[in-house]
């Protein structure tokens, strides 16, 4: 079918600023060009060659992940470090992560981008850092997965070069060589960086953090990002542990440390940002470097509050992030939105934080983040990826507002995912995935990973 017409939703989010009256009876979508055709106002009845009733759903654009370890999934609820901060967290599964698998990255890969789709989330970014013995292929497997997915993606080649033995933190069997990080960074971007509009696979340069990288590696991979003009990524001010180890190793404060290595632009994007004072705030925004707020996982680590609204209007982009499944122990952006909310008005209030405005993070804020103008909003041209909710379970029952109620009463599954005009997500299931067998074979891995000697 070339046009398909989503009709008569419950309501359409349609991104940030952007009136819902455009879409009251819905939305078209060419499905040839994986495109928006147009909005559907009150009144009028487009042509189209399938009609799909939405009338029990609530549409948004499709949700953006800026943040996340695929490989994580292995490690949820581990107990060694389930009450521990994140330099303890670190330590204790640096080990454990060593012993990654080609097979077991797959698996995790897979059940990372299924549960994100299950959840309403049709891009997502990951921080792949770790390349022990046998893992030199680790970012093409996760091509390979988000390729039969169907997702899209911006898959970071990460990197450690800083080991315990020269003050880092990670041990010495997680480390690589620099020029084995930076050549195989430029083989990656070479074979697999789309730059068309709607690409599905991009890839970032993405040392891991100030603790686990040396500064000649941060300012190489900031070179060499520029002149192959894609996007850097790398975890910053997410501790308050990560901000005396940059004074004491450096010298300088996270956000200083940041410009010394050539960082501070446009082109970069951070996880985290939780401690910045507010000379720091101003600079990321007239710098225009995004922010991937993980609000679960720093509650989970007790990181702090990222200060997501002041960043916001000081001109940074800023977008959600689930982070790894072994700080958050999901991979749900819908609920993530949720907790965005909440943690955001303990520190801003209600009004600062709507449920319309943490959309909008998930959303046109996270395809900034990521440097996309394609995707995070609905209107004509727009890739076609969209994320349908339904609100008529007990949990929604006595409702009125279907946008605030999809945020507030809790929505944690899409009924509907589509991305670039096809159906990836029906039912509530990811089309064509055994679900099942997924699950047996990857519980397994994950056994396998915490108690191998």
């Amino acid at each position: 079918m070339a046009r398909i017409w989503l009709r008569d939703p419950l309501a359409v989010h349609l991104g940030a600023g952007a009136d819902p009256r455009l879409a009251t009876r819905g939305i078209v979508i060419d499905t040839q060009s994986g495109t928006i055709a147009e909005l559907v106002a009150m009144g009028e009845n487009p042509v189209a060659d399938e009609v799909f009733d939405a009338s029990a759903h609530v549409i948004t654009p499709g949700l953006i992940n800026t943040h996340h370890h695929f490989y994580q999934t292995l490690t949820r609820a581990w107990a060694p470090v389930a009450d521990l901060p994140l330099f303890g967290w670190l330590v204790n599964l640096y080990p454990v992560w060593a012993r990654l698998t080609p097979r077991a990255l797959e698996l995790a890969t897979t059940v990372a981008m299924a549960e994100l789709l299950q959840s309403g989330c049709t891009t997502a970014a990951d921080h792949h850092y770790l390349f022990p013995t046998g893992m030199d292929e680790a970012i093409d497997i996760q091509v390979d997965v988000t390729r039969r997915l169907g997702m899209r993606a911006m898959l970071t080649r990460g990197s450690m070069s800083l080991g315990e033995d020269d003050g880092g933190l990670p041990p010495q069997q997680t480390v690589q060589d620099p020029d084995v990080i930076l050549a195989d960074s430029e083989r990656l971007v070479s074979r697999y960086h789309e730059r068309s509009v709607g690409a599905q696979v991009q890839i970032g340069l993405a040392p891991c953090s100030p603790f686990s990288v040396t500064t000649s590696l941060m300012a190489d991979s900031a070179a060499l990002a520029t002149r192959l003009d894609v996007r850097l990524h790398t975890h910053l001010a997410e501790t308050l542990d990560e901000e005396q180890f940059c004074r004491e190793r450096f010298g300088l404060r996270t956000v200083e440390y940041l410009d010394s290595v050539g960082w501070l632009s446009d082109r970069t994007w951070l996880a985290h940002g939780v401690h910045f004072n507010d000379d720091e705030v101003a600079a990321l925004g007239r710098a225009g470097t995004a922010v991937a707020h993980c609000p679960t996982s720093n509650m989970r680590l007790a990181s702090g509050i990222a200060r997501a609204v002041e960043l916001e209007d000081a001109g940074v982009p800023l977008g959600l992030g689930v982070d790894g499944s072994a700080s958050n122990d999901a991979s749900n952006m819908i609920r993530e939105v949720r907790q965005a909310l909440y943690l955001q008005r303990l520190r801003y209030g209600t009004e600062q934080v709507t449920s319309a405005r943490v959309l909008d993070w998930a959303t046109t804020g996270s395809a900034a983040t990521l440097g996309r103008a394609d995707i995070g909003s609905i209107a004509p041209g727009m890739q076609a990826d969209l994320a349908m909710f339904r609100l008529d379970g007990l949990a929604f029952s006595g409702s009125h507002d279907p946008i605030a109620a999809l945020v507030l009463c809790g929505a944690e599954r899409a009924d509907r995912v589509m991305v670039g005009g096809k159906w990836r997500v029906l039912d509530g299931q990811v089309a064509g995935l055994d679900v099942e067998g997924l699950i047996a074979e990857h519980q397994q891995a994950a056994r396998t990973l915490v108690t191998a000697s």
